[in-house]
């Protein structure tokens, strides 16, 4: 008896190799092991006579082996397949006596019956195969039959082993090194060229070589280094893009849960690609700030303002929880009473709803933002911690973290903006020419059409976000993703009361003159405002001015707050409201119809087609009247015949000229322009007296 080839440990339900066939334990005992019989009885074998088998091997301790990766077979080539299945049918006749295709109730040849040894048949297999051509010795059957128990037909085909060559060829390692911290400096800089990083992966090795001449490789060898360490670091690509990906988290990305409106919302900013008509009349760029909840996708909130500062985030924050009113001109489909949103029963905790767009009410109970300024300024973080709100800002250089609000911004400019006179791109690439010359929009007209769009559209747009769990294949809008959340949660949006709304705003100190208050040439009055004209307000800190509030989104009014009284606000209107077509003009609202029906698809599809037609065409301009040639010729002659110098500026005390909007139109045709004759100084001056 040979020496006994016994294994750290045998246990039930391992497979070993003994007497020419793959057995499983059924039971170990001190004088017995009970090995699994194939076709018979299981058969009891001394652990001394089963360790000294000359087969005996323990095939796996952990049960059966996984299945081979059969699906990689389809990426061999045709004749390594061939030679593999080959192999295949002599490899199971040397397992199991029988070849794969061997009619039913074939026995086995006497050399591969199951009293043979596995040795023996490899040796017969071998000695068949060399006298058929194929010359192969026992250790060859030996080694493509243990190929095959680990890998199956994919352990049979021909990988020669490859020889390994280093990760970046024969590079130095100290190269490696310099180019690696050089692609690290780059990082935070300004994008440049492989050109720059391969002279700085030079400059740093001069230096660390302290006088000492580096070798470098050649240039080629060097640019094929660079791309291997550069890949997937857009380190000569986007800047933004890089500083993402350097600076981004390194562990998988997760996903935070939300089941409830509110229970987390996005806020951010950015420039919107459109050109509009500042105050002053110059075009200019502004900058678009908007708030989302991610369980709804609802944007509770999107203002544009020249520049986003700390005021403006709460603003926001203030209009987040508060109702979205009808404006005039805005189709009923609109109204929150003929939207899928449970108004009945919200109408019940609010009032106000009562005259509401179908845009939800939603209380943040968690904001993630950047680090932007206007975000974790001392004026956001009071508003947050007066609503009892949790604020969460995200790591530098991570805007994934709020994906939701990135993906929003971007698509108001896919989905609205290009829509718009004066659309520039998202970069200088792909900018018109004359967008100035357009008929562009104003700040506060741009963001009437921004505040109905949002209702009109996005609130009823199919979000690919917002899949409904069991049936994948239907898509959610905004609304109808809030409408059966509150059905699910029961959640009650506790939005602000008034008070709390204007106590939110921004304040200034003004004086109530007799004409009222005037605020960036706006003038506001209201009856209620007489006991307090020409009076000290008893703050003496701020020498008697009364503490006001404004909304720098809506122009319409303004608030001032009752000192005398101690608590109360006096609303002032601007005194042009009913003149000016201002956006949030004046909101005197007729009371919902009872009974409307739920609005349409196709109410929402032509107000939307509407709203964009309206938005393209620009603000609306008078119709000129039309000239003859005739009269075109004088206009331009008087043109060209005006003075030189400039106009001299009008008199402040004299009445000034009445605005556009107010001036009459002038429909009568042009004077007839008579010239001048040639002077005569002997012409009788009398003749036609």
């Amino acid at each position: 008896m040979g020496r006994l080839a016994r294994p750290d440990g045998l246990a039930v339900g391992q497979r070993v190799r003994f007497d020419g066939q793959i057995r499983l334990v059924l039971e170990v005992t001190g004088r017995s092991v009970v090995l699994s019989e194939l076709g018979g009885e299981p058969r009891s074998v001394p652990p001394a006579v089963l360790f000294a088998d000359g087969d005996f091997e323990l095939v796996d301790t952990v049960g059966r082996m996984p299945l081979p990766p059969t699906s990689m077979l389809e990426t061999l080539p045709r004749p390594v397949l061939e030679k593999a299945l080959w192999w295949e049918e002599h490899i199971l006749e040397v397992l199991h006596g029988l070849p794969p295709n061997a009619a039913p109730g074939t026995q086995p040849r006497p050399e591969y019956a199951a009293g043979r040894s596995l040795t023996s048949r490899e040796k017969t297999k071998a000695a068949e195969l060399s006298a058929a051509g194929h010359k192969v010795s026992a250790s060859t059957v030996g080694n493509y039959r243990r190929r095959y128990e680990n890998g199956g037909v994919l352990g049979l085909a021909d990988r020669r082993p490859v020889r390994k060559t280093p990760r970046y060829g024969l590079v130095d390692e100290a190269v490696v090194a310099a180019m690696r911290q050089a692609i690290s400096e780059a990082v935070d800089a300004s994008t440049r060229t492989g050109t720059f990083l391969l002279w700085r992966t030079s400059e740093i090795l001069r230096g660390e070589a302290q006088g000492i001449e580096v070798q470098l490789p050649c240039r080629a060898t060097l640019y094929r280094l660079l791309d291997k360490l550069t890949s997937g670091t857009h380190t000569t690509g986007s800047a933004v893009t890089r500083r993402s990906r350097a600076h981004g988290a390194s562990a998988p990305f997760g996903e935070l849960s939300v089941f409830a409106p509110g229970e987390v919302m996005q806020i951010d900013s950015t420039p919107l690609d459109v050109l509009v008509r500042l105050d002053d009349g110059v075009p200019g760029k502004v900058e678009l700030t908007g708030m989302i909840d991610v369980a709804t996708r609802t944007v509770t909130a999107a203002v544009l303002r020249p520049t986003t500062k700390a005021v403006d985030a709460s603003v926001l924050l203030a209009r987040t929880v508060t109702p979205e009113l009808m404006r005039p001109g805005w189709v009923d489909a609109l109204r929150m009473s003929r939207s899928v949103l449970p108004h009945r029963r919200l109408l019940s905790l609010d009032e106000r709803l009562e005259h509401a767009a179908a845009r939800p009410v939603i209380v943040p109970e968690m904001i993630v933002c950047d680090h932007g300024k206007a975000f974790i300024s001392r004026n956001f973080l009071a508003s947050c911690r007066f609503l009892e709100i949790d604020f969460q800002p995200s790591h530098k250089g991570s805007p994934f973290e709020k994906g939701h609000i990135e993906k929003m911004l971007s698509s108001v400019g896919t989905l609205f903006t290009q829509f718009l006179p004066g659309y520039t791109g998202r970069s200088t690439d792909h900018r018109g020419r004359h967008l100035d010359k357009q008929p562009l929009w104003s700040l506060l007209e741009l963001q009437e059409l921004l505040d109905e769009w949002m209702v009109a559209k996005w609130q009823n747009r199919p979000h690919d976000g917002l899949r409904d769990p069991a049936l994948p294949g239907r898509l959610f809008t905004p609304n109808e993703k809030y409408a059966a959340l509150v059905e699910a949660c029961g959640y009650v949006p506790v939005a602000l009361s008034g008070d709390d709304y204007v106590e939110l705003l921004p304040a200034v100190w003004r004086t109530v003159n007799d004409y009222g208050i005037r605020i960036k040439y706006r003038t506001y009055d209201s009856p209620e405002l007489t006991r307090m004209r020409r009076q000290h307000s008893g703050v003496a800190a701020k020498k008697g001015l009364w503490e006001v509030h404004h909304d720098p989104y809506d122009v319409s009014r303004i608030w001032v707050r009752d000192h005398h009284a101690g608590t109360g606000w006096v609303e002032a209107t601007w005194k042009h409201l009913n003149r000016v077509p201002v956006p949030f003009g004046e909101l005197a609202w007729d009371h919902a119809r009872q009974g409307l029906p739920e609005a349409t698809e196709t109410e929402i599809a032509d107000a939307v087609a509407a709203l964009l037609a309206r938005a393209h065409a620009g603000p609306g301009q008078p119709a000129p009247p039309k000239r003859t040639a005739r009269d075109r010729r004088v206009a331009a002659r008087t043109r060209a015949t005006g003075p030189s110098t400039p106009r001299p500026r009008p008199d402040p005390t004299l009445p000034a000229d009445p605005e556009p909007e107010q001036r009459e139109p002038q429909d009568e045709p042009l004077a007839e322009v008579i010239p001048l004759g040639l002077f005569d100084p002997f012409e009788n001056p009398w003749r036609n007296a």
